[in-house]
């Protein structure tokens, strides 16, 4: 506290309205003090002279101490026989006597400088310090038992003392268990919150133990100097008549501003009447008002309960008793002066107090007023508890009568208490803020210095204050003091904790009404005051701090658990309510002012001070939060209230700028408000909207936050959309297709794959709030991601191509070209066209590899979308469909199989086609275009590729002849109609189409295989469609590889060789250098170096005459040259190609080898004539000596293909054309009739259903699909007798028989199916499909 002016005139002001004269007040103030002096005096040593007078004293005080011995202690603790309650000291004063004692031991403390006092104490602190001693003290704390050690080991040492003859060591152990108890009571002044039962019996013990008044008044002199050693005894000393001995008179004094001279003759006026018979006449008399029910100190009707009465009764008469025992224990003489039946008190068995209460609480520190705050001491004590005395009171003393007839107890003592106490309140306080008192200085919070909290203490005890009414009292001065602000807040909790120590130890219950009621009644006005405190703190929301407001909030806490404030409580709720009206306020007001601030700022868009306004807000709940978590005074949430107040505001601020910020954020290609801010204020006002709902479970908020910003989502959506081909041709630009890691692929698929991650991840980040809102923008969004995937497949497709068909000039050397092309010359046989080898590059390779990966990096993108789960949200929590009036939308998947009988051109009737197929619409637009096959008549594409309509749309089929130089030539065209109607059962359809010539009539027919499926918006939907692209892509390019290695493979195993192989044996040719010319035919084709070393052979392997039989070695041999190509060409694959694709490139080769092979033995299924001859039993026996050494290479010793791999289905079909090859015909004819009996007897349904994109969503669904299908069940031999039956005369009939039977039932069973489809499945109405329009014209 620190010092202010003071005006001494103002101390009449604070005087209580319930004024007590002052002079009534120092006259009972004086007598107390008066009587404090007679009960305990300073003595004043008067030597005598005469010598016999000496020895008549010694003698006499020796006689005494013999009969106060150590063989009396028994006596002094006989209550703690008889079962009285032990009090139990402070835990510190272990500390503080282990100090005294180290001191004493070590001559450091002159009152105890007696060699033999030195020496005991010594002993006994040797025991003290011992752990076990210790232990046992911390255990019980009872004083008693610590006086008892001591005596213990007094007696044990003085005993043995050899100065102390026959029983002196008697009264010396007397005199030093005295000394050991005035010791310890001055230890326990220094420290607080000492019992007063506990100051009261050592008082009593001392009293005991020292030397009676009667001989010796000074008290408490010790034995050891008295004792007779030869030196001179101490004279009889007199009793000190100065006001300057008597310290309470001199508080007296200074307190009431009395001269000395003036006060030592009140002092010698009112001698008489202050005596200690009189003191207790007045303990007698309230002991007779008690039994007699006066008014004081207190009756039956000052107290709510009869327990609460008998307990006070119990405890005040034990307390009068123990008074008035202890006054007369240090006064015997003062019982014989009192009627005869009042000596029962002192001398009743059985009725020795138990405890006996201070007449006052020292406070430590003496008169010094800078002593620290930590060490201050209140001058409340604890309500004392003893036993209750059974005796008579002396009832029928005529002297002492019923009534307010008191010596020392005023008039009102209550008033004159509380006047006392108000009186030293101001005193000290005038004395805290004059000059004297250093602004340095501390002081202590409870105002009150210590002489007059021991002042106080005395009178309260004499004028028979309950503790209850002086704390309560102090409590309510102090209340006074600070609605005058003449005492800081601190007081107040200092005030306070004698209420609750002393609640702590009596039950409010237990109280006189009087004091409860006027506790509450404080309780309540200290609840208003610092409520109102409260109220004004809350002007500097939301920048409160914790320090600014704690100190109201632990008061007000207090109070409130006290349960006292309860009755106030209608009170109280009107302040709560206006706190909370004004948190708002101020909430509303501080952001009404930070935003005007933010939207004055200059060169600020539409967004930013919402933006800066969320993170404020979110900022000070935050902090708010933090700094409160738990409401204040335990009703009043500040964080919420400060939300529920701010969020509002800033929604309504938000809707208001609706239409400016949107239209800020759409004004051209660089917007004034950047898309990034609008999202970043759909996160804040989201956060915001989270908090408040967190905050205020109950507020009604009325905002839809996705309703709000949807369109800025859809127009991000948009601009996404529109940047995707950007994104692709970036990626594509800044590969250089070269492998990266060990997977194979290059940066360009990962650096997509990248771009399209990051709007998913943006759109979760959004965690939008509504599910079904957010499914469509994913829906949206795997839009694009299909429409991306599908442009990056056909920009690689077509550099792909570039690489695999590359013109001359770009791709081969002239030189190496021309070498070439003289060596094949040199080597051909006349009229055989010789094929090319084609050499793989390593960037084709690694295009392959970005396919394969860009699937895997599609389903990880599927997985992150959580596709299913958007697919089960759009179709649970949508809102039900609309009837729709566009036009339904329908894919189809249109696959270009294969053509038959094309018909040469004009410009080159001997020679085959290179043929490619075109699709085109009616307004002449190229929608597909599929990859070239060369030197084919009957050419295979087995292109697949997607068609969207929304009505019947009319193609174009367009076979064409390539050129390399100059227009394609057009070999033949067709028209079909793509009609929903028509392919509304959702199944494939093989449609044949005859292609025409303007200028030849018929040239062939082309096979298109054609299914529909409806298109929907939907996230599966696209992402299948992605997915198929992937496929269908990498079908294509891994169906180019074959194709570029399948003319090597079919000249390699071509019918040619085998015949040379034959002729060779027969005509006893030079193998070795036929083998050699065709091996450097394709080393030529590698482009070998010229300088390479040519190894001659040896003399004994010169070249030779082959026999006629062909061992398996040369057999081999026959087919080194296709060995040599695989070497080259799939060491390429394998270096360069990933493990996926690497595995179904070898398949798909071995797939491709067995076809060939296939081909070698047995013609395509026809019910035409075939005019191709059977092998001889030496060819077959060629033909599958090469399949076998081909499966063997493959397999290469288990480090290659699984051999369950290579003898699959397919390889058992071919194996199983050995087993027919040589039958009859009659009996080939029966066992195809039996074999398409059986097959057709099978319930297996010819036509399945078209492979849907939903079926090729993910990577699961794909291995599902594949998975059934290799579980189905494969066809019979019917087909391969058949095939076989064709190279026979006279079977064509059978065949055409055969097919149509087959043609039949498979028609039955697609009508079957369909009435089944369309019974099972009532569609909903959909938009009339229009009319199919009329067949175009043809176009050149």
């Amino acid at each position: 506290m620190s010092k202010r002016s003071y005006d001494s005139s103002a101390h009449e002001k604070r005087i209580s309205k319930y004024r007590i004269n002052d002079d009534d007040l120092f006259e009972y103030v004086l007598r107390v003090a008066i009587l404090s002096y007679v009960i305990q005096p300073k003595v004043s040593n008067h030597h005598a002279n005469a010598s016999e007078v000496k020895e008549k004293e010694h003698h006499s005080k020796f006689s005494g101490a013999i009969s106060n011995s150590i063989v009396s202690i028994g006596d002094i603790f006989k209550d703690l026989r008889d079962g009285s309650k032990s009090v139990k000291f402070p835990e510190k004063l272990l500390k503080v006597l282990e100090q005294r004692l180290q001191n004493i031991a070590m001559g450091k403390d002159a009152a105890y400088s007696d060699q033999l006092t030195r020496r005991t104490m010594a002993v006994f602190y040797g025991q003290f310090m011992g752990d076990p001693f210790r232990r046992q003290m911390k255990e019980n704390r009872s004083i008693e038992e610590l006086i008892l050690m001591f005596a213990s080991q007094a007696t044990s040492v003085l005993r043995k003392e050899p100065t102390l003859a026959d029983d002196g060591w008697k009264v010396e152990v007397n005199n030093q268990i005295a000394q050991f108890v005035r010791m310890l009571r001055d230890c326990l002044k220094t420290l607080s919150h000492v019992s007063p039962e506990l100051n009261s019996r050592l008082d009593m013990y001392h009293a005991k133990l020292a030397p009676p008044q009667s001989s010796n008044d000074s008290g408490y002199d010790s034995a050891s100097a008295s004792r007779d050693r030869g030196d001179s005894v101490s004279t009889q000393p007199s009793i000190s008549q100065s006001i300057s001995d008597m310290p309470f008179v001199m508080i007296v004094a200074r307190l009431f501003k009395i001269p000395e001279n003036a006060m030592q003759s009140e002092v010698d006026r009112m001698r008489k009447t202050c005596t200690e018979k009189a003191a207790v006449i007045d303990l007698k008399t309230c002991l007779k008002n008690i039994n007699a029910g006066a008014p004081f100190p207190g009756r039956r009707e000052d107290f709510s309960s009869d327990t609460a009465w008998n307990h006070w009764r119990t405890q005040e008469t034990s307390i009068l008793s123990q008074l008035m025992v202890a006054m007369m224990s240090l006064n015997p003489e003062l019982a014989k002066s009192m009627p005869s039946d009042n000596g029962s008190i002192y001398s009743a068995s059985g009725a020795r107090p138990g405890s006996l209460p201070s007449t006052r609480i020292d406070s430590p520190g003496g008169t010094k007023r800078h002593t620290s705050i930590g060490s201050r001491h209140s001058f409340f004590g604890v309500a004392d508890e003893g036993e209750e005395n059974n005796s008579d009171e002396g009832d029928d003393d005529e002297e002492i009568r019923v009534g307010h007839n008191f010596t020392f107890i005023p008039p009102n003592p209550k008033k004159f208490y509380r006047r006392l106490v108000e009186y030293c309140l101001v005193t000290d306080l005038e004395f805290m803020f004059s000059p004297e008192v250093d602004d340095a200085d501390e002081v202590p919070l409870s105002i009150l210095s210590p002489p007059h909290v021991e002042l106080i203490n005395e009178c309260a005890m004499r004028w028979r204050i309950n503790h209850t009414y002086r704390a309560t009292c102090f409590l309510d001065q102090i209340k006074q003091l600070y609605e005058r602000s003449d005492v800081p807040m601190e007081c107040i909790p200092e005030a306070l904790q004698g209420i609750t120590k002393l609640l702590q130890d009596l039950d409010i219950d237990k109280w006189p009404i009087h004091d409860s009621e006027l506790l509450a009644s404080i309780y309540g006005g200290l609840y208003n005051i610092f409520l109102s405190s409260l109220y004004h703190a809350m002007d500097s929301l939301p920048n409160l701090k914790v320090s600014a407001i704690q100190p109201y909030l632990t008061i007000l806490d207090q109070l409130r658990e006290s349960g006292l404030v309860e009755r106030f409580e209608a009170d109280i709720s009107t302040r709560l309510s206006d706190l909370t009206t004004r948190i708002q306020d101020v909430s509303v007001q501080y952001y009404q002012e930070k935003m005007r601030s933010l939207q004055a700022s200059p060169g600020v868009n539409r967004a930013l001070p919402l933006l800066l306004m969320t993170d404020e807000l979110e900022k000070g709940a935050k902090q708010l939060d933090k700094r409160f978590p738990d409401p204040l005074v335990g009703r009043v949430d500040l964080v919420s209230l400060v939300v529920e107040a701010q969020v509002p505001l800033f929604i309504s601020e938000l809707q208001n700028s609706s239409r400016r910020l949107y239209e800020s954020s759409m004004n051209g290609p660089t917007p004034d408000v950047p898309i990034q801010d609008i999202f970043s204020l759909y996160r804040r006002t989201q956060a915001l909207l989270s908090m408040y709902k967190a905050f205020t479970p109950k507020g009604q908020l009325q905002f839809d936050l996705g309703q709000f910003f949807m369109p800025y989502v859809h127009q991000w959506l948009i601009e996404t959309d529109n940047k995707t081909g950007q994104w692709v041709q970036a990626a594509i630009a800044a590969d250089k297709f070269e492998a990266e890691n060990t997977e194979g692929h290059s940066a360009s698929i990962v650096d997509l794959f990248d771009s399209l991650r990051s709007p998913i991840s943006f759109l979760q980040d959004l965690e939008w709030s509504d599910e079904y809102q957010e499914a469509r923008f994913f829906t949206s969004l795997s839009k694009t991601i299909s429409k991306a995937i599908e442009q990056y497949c056909r920009s690689v497709e077509e550099l792909f191509m570039t690489e695999m068909f590359p013109r001359p000039a770009d791709y081969l050397q002239p030189q190496k070209s021309s070498a070439w092309l003289e060596k094949a010359k040199s080597l051909a046989t006349t009229g055989e066209k010789k094929v090319e080898p084609f050499n793989f590059r390593p960037e084709s390779c690694v295009k392959l590899n970005n396919v394969e990966a860009a699937r895997k990096l599609l389903d990880n993108l599927y997985n992150q979308v959580q596709v299913d789960k958007v697919a089960d949200t759009i179709a649970n929590h949508g809102p039900p469909v609309p009837d729709k009036n566009e036009r339904p939308r329908f894919l189809f998947a249109v696959k270009i199989v294969m053509a038959e009988d094309l018909v040469p051109l004009d410009s080159s009737p001997s020679s085959l086609l290179d043929t490619f197929v075109t699709l085109s619409d009616e307004a002449g637009n190229r929608l597909v275009k599929t990859r070239t096959i060369y030197e084919s008549l009957n050419p295979r594409w087995e292109e697949t590729h997607d068609i969207s309509v929304d009505k019947p749309l009319w193609l174009m089929c367009s076979i064409r002849d390539r050129a390399l130089v100059g227009q394609h030539d057009v070999v033949g065209r067709s028209f079909i109609c793509l009609n929903p109607k028509e392919f509304g059962d959702f199944l494939t359809h093989d449609v044949w189409l005859n292609l025409e010539n303007s200028n030849h009539g018929h040239q062939g027919r082309i096979l298109l295989r054609i299914s529909m499926e409806g298109e929907k918006d939907d996230v599966q939907f696209y992402f299948g469609r992605a997915f198929r692209f992937l496929k269908r892509s990498e079908g294509d390019m891994m169906r180019i590889f074959i194709d570029k290695m399948s003319p090597y493979i079919r000249q390699s195993l071509s019918r040619p060789i085998l015949k040379t192989l034959i002729k060779a044996g027969s005509l006893g040719l030079d193998y070795n250098r036929a083998l050699g010319n065709v091996t450097a035919l394709y080393r030529s084709a590698l482009g070998s170096n010229a300088s390479e070393v040519q190894i001659p052979l040896p003399h004994n392997e010169r070249s030779r005459v082959r026999p006629e039989e062909l061992t398996d070695v040369e057999i081999e041999r026959a087919i080194v040259p296709l060995f040599d190509y695989f070497d080259a060409n799939l060491h390429i694959l394998n270096t360069y190609l990933s493990e996926t694709a690497k595995d179904m490139v070898m398949m798909r080769v071995w797939k491709e080898i067995l076809v060939i092979i296939e081909g070698l033995l047995i013609p395509p299924l026809s019910k035409l004539s075939s005019d191709m001859k059977p092998l001889s039993d030496k060819e077959v026996d060629i033909v599958f000596k090469w399949l076998k050494f081909l499966r063997d290479y493959f397999y290469a010793e288990g480090e290659g293909v699984s051999l369950e791999k290579l003898q699959n289905q397919k390889y058992r079909d071919v194996v199983s054309i050995r087993l027919y090859y040589d039958w009859h015909t009659d009996t080939l004819m029966e066992e195809c009739v039996r074999a398409m009996q059986q097959s057709l007897r099978e319930a297996v349904p010819v036509k399945k259903r078209v492979k849907s994109v939903y079926n090729q969503r993910n990577l699961g669904t794909i291995k599902e699909r594949k998975k059934v299908k290799k579980e189905e069940k494969e066809v019979s031999n019917g087909e391969t007798i058949m095939r076989i039956l064709r190279m026979r005369p006279n079977t064509q009939e059978f065949i055409a028989q055969q097919l149509e039977m087959m043609t039949t039932v498979q028609a039955e069973r697609e009508r079957a199916q369909a009435d089944r489809q369309q019974r099972r499945s009532l569609r909903p109405r959909q938009a009339e499909i229009p009319e199919v329009p009329p067949l175009p014209t043809a176009a050149s």
